[in-house]
């Protein structure tokens, strides 16, 4: 199992736009199950709407576990997504 702790950086927190952009990185790895803990609750990537729930927001802390096939790699690019400013639109 890989374990990773990112802090959301995105100032308008994890909403639709970035939450798609993770589900779909999440579905590059269809053999990983993913789960994310926080402060606010858990979910797994199965669903947009489970993200979502957990109504991440910018400085919110975050583990994320990936267990399955190249669950380092997996667990390094959703990481890396919670911890990325989006801009939409694009400025």
């Amino acid at each position: 199992m890989a374990k990773k702790t990112v802090v959301v950086k995105n100032r308008d927190g994890i909403h639709c736009r970035p939450s798609s952009a993770i589900l779909s990185a999440a579905a590059e790895y269809p053999d990983t199950q993913f789960m994310i803990h926080s402060d606010k609750g858990e979910s797994d990537l199965a669903s947009i709407l489970s993200l979502l729930c957990l109504g991440l927001q910018k400085g919110d802390s975050v583990v994320i576990t990936a267990n399955g096939g190249r669950e380092d790699e997996a667990c390094d690019k959703i990481a890396g997504l919670l911890e990325f400013e989006f801009d939409f639109p694009p400025r």
